[in-house]
């Protein structure tokens, strides 16, 4: 008689009750997904027993890897006291006067629940504040599940259109030709097409919404002439410039902001400052911030949520945040530059046409001689090795290392030399593996 794993049993009754078996579609594999039991620092074992070493930390939420000892108390302490209230919490002034304080461009910030939501509402804040309907964002940039910020975020050869002049392409069949119209799209750091869109849409632009390291363009930093350029550009026609950082936070100690001479109007934040738990955030110049103020003289956007600024992800996120000192950003950042230069090492040895984007405490590889320039160049990259992509990220899996499907890794403090090397290891191995799959 054939012996079922748990695994494939949980996938079974997962079929029946959810949408292609899951919630997430990160998370689906085949034949089937893992399956987590419990993890601890950098380390996950699956309903099988299986052990592997969690690079992706929950798509990079987790900076401190899973059940931070420090980070477990604090939220036991307040879940006994309670998880939610109707009135306000000393927690929540608290973690604003911190992150106020942790990052120059905030004069104030408003608490959400997810990324998505803190891109969404700081798209609204930006149309109270300018007057204008539109925004501009870059092809390919992923910045939540909202209609809006959806848009040209897979287009393909069929619609992208002119690369000078990108089309606004929805996400999902049945989006309203309106919100097509509303969003503008940008060629990621082309510099002279980009000032071309913008101008000719100068009168009607309430943002423009920049990812300074697009994940699935191709986690390469917008260059500084670039983001300089469109900040000024904002001064002189009345429009913002907002970072989308619910990725980007973790590789300086106030953002990938750091890295740049402006100061964006707003930026939105998600993903490490919740602690494990689910959060987003928003916050900027504090004349923009007051349209949300119901007792200022600004006041144009009413903004609630019967979750936003919950006692647990607060806590767990400021206990968090104040463990991710500077001491301990520089050090994140060290181990993985060491990774970097062993990746590299692997790269040469396997002889493989890979190259590597990221700074900070993120890396990821393309299957190609060359990090793209854009997404066009990604999306291509991306089709044509399909197969080597899927044997590589299979053969980790296997072997016990969990990667994000991009090919991305994430580090986290928990991490040390011995799992560096492992990973360099395996690696290793699956670039051998893979090798007769490149095209």
């Amino acid at each position: 008689m054939t012996q079922f794993k748990k695994d494939e049993i949980l996938y079974e009754r997962a079929k029946k009750v959810l949408p292609g078996g899951a919630s997430r579609n990160q998370v689906l594999r085949q034949p089937h997904p893992v399956y987590a039991a419990s993890a601890s620092g950098s380390y996950l074992t699956d309903v099988n027993g299986k052990q592997y070493i969690d690079f992706s930390a929950n798509i990079g939420s987790l900076i401190h890897g899973h059940a931070h000892p420090k980070i477990v108390e604090a939220v036991y302490e307040q879940m006994k006291k309670g998880t939610a209230y109707m009135v306000a919490t000393e927690v929540e002034v608290e973690y604003a006067e911190y992150m106020i304080e942790r990052i120059p461009s905030f004069g104030k910030l408003r608490f959400l629940n997810s990324g998505t939501e803190a891109v969404m509402h700081l798209i609204k804040v930006s149309r109270a504040f300018t007057g204008k309907s539109k925004i501009a964002k870059c092809e390919g940039a992923y910045h939540g599940t909202y209609d809006v910020i959806e848009v040209s975020e897979k287009p393909n050869p069929s619609n992208w259109g002119d690369k000078k002049r990108p089309n606004s392409v929805p996400h999902t069949p049945g989006v309203p030709k309106g919100v097509l119209d509303s969003v503008i799209v940008l060629p990621f750091n082309d510099l002279e097409n980009t000032m071309n869109i913008l101008e000719a849409h100068k009168n009607d632009l309430a943002c423009v919404l920049i990812d300074p390291m697009p994940h699935r363009i191709n986690m390469e930093p917008a260059s500084k002439e670039y983001v300089n350029t469109i900040y000024e550009w904002t001064r002189k026609n009345g429009s913002l410039l907002c970072f989308d950082e619910v990725i980007t936070f973790r590789v300086n100690y106030s953002g990938l902001q750091e890295y740049y001479n402006v100061k964006p109007d707003l930026t939105s934040l998600g993903k490490i400052i919740g602690g494990g738990f689910p959060i987003g955030a928003f916050g900027g110049r504090d004349d923009i911030m007051e349209v949300l103020d119901p007792i200022g003289k600004y006041y144009k956007y009413p903004l609630s949520g019967t979750f936003s600024a919950n006692p647990i992800s607060l806590i767990a996120g400021l206990t968090a945040m104040k463990l991710f000192d500077q001491d301990a950003v520089n050090n994140l950042n060290a181990l993985t530059d060491k990774a970097r230069s062993f990746i590299q090492e692997a790269i040469n040895i396997a002889q493989v046409p890979v190259s590597m984007s990221g700074i900070g405490s993120i890396i990821r590889l393309h299957f190609s001689d060359k990090v793209p320039a854009d997404y066009r160049e990604n999306y291509f990259n991306e089709t044509n090795q399909k197969e080597a992509i899927k044997k590589f990220i299979d053969y980790l899996y296997d072997n016990g290392i969990i990667c994000v499907n991009s090919l991305s890794f994430f580090f986290n403090t928990t991490m040390t030399d011995k799992e560096i090397e492992i990973l360099a290891d395996k690696v290793l191995s699956a670039f051998r593996e893979v090798k007769p799959y490149f095209k």
